[in-house]
């Protein structure tokens, strides 16, 4: 007899005001320097494309994107821990790039902590490269941390 694996329920979707509790549950477990509840509330409130993973009805990945005079800028991808190396964060940037696309970017640029290894290899997977370097970007233990520019055309 054979057992017969299930596969999860995997499903994009608009984040909602009430996603925010717990993408904040996800963002603070993440970082040691968290966005706040009112980044994420504000960035749903401008317009900006806020997007949720869902694996089986739970969010186990989230993004936020803004797209403006040609450029798009992905403020956020986080995957929660004990979901990442499944290709969760992969499939959200392809969406994320995706609607870029549609609003009519021809860029998409990125601030990743040089330290953020992972979040380094699934980019440059994606074609994205290092155009410049923000010194003292990021707050750090210590101090801060300096944050790497990375661009991706979108008109390939």
């Amino acid at each position: 007899m054979s057992a017969v694996l299930q596969q999860p329920d995997i499903r994009i979707c608009p984040m909602q005001l009430r996603d925010v509790e717990a993408v904040l549950e996800i963002e603070h477990a993440m970082y040691d320097y968290p966005w706040t509840e009112g980044i994420f509330k504000d960035c749903l409130r401008v317009g900006y494309c806020c997007w949720l993973l869902l694996e089986d009805e739970e969010i186990v990945a989230y993004s936020v994107l803004s797209a403006a005079a040609g450029e798009s800028h992905l403020l956020n991808l986080c995957v929660r821990k004990e979901s990442q190396r499944r290709g969760y964060g992969r499939q959200l940037m392809e969406h994320m790039l995706k609607l870029a696309k549609r609003h009519d970017a021809n860029v998409c640029l990125l601030e990743v902590r040089p330290s953020n290894i992972a979040a380094i290899d699934l980019y440059e997977k994606m074609d994205f490269v290092e155009v410049g370097m923000r010194p003292a970007y990021y707050p750090a233990k210590g101090g801060h941390e300096d944050a790497l520019i990375l661009a991706r055309e979108l008109t390939l």
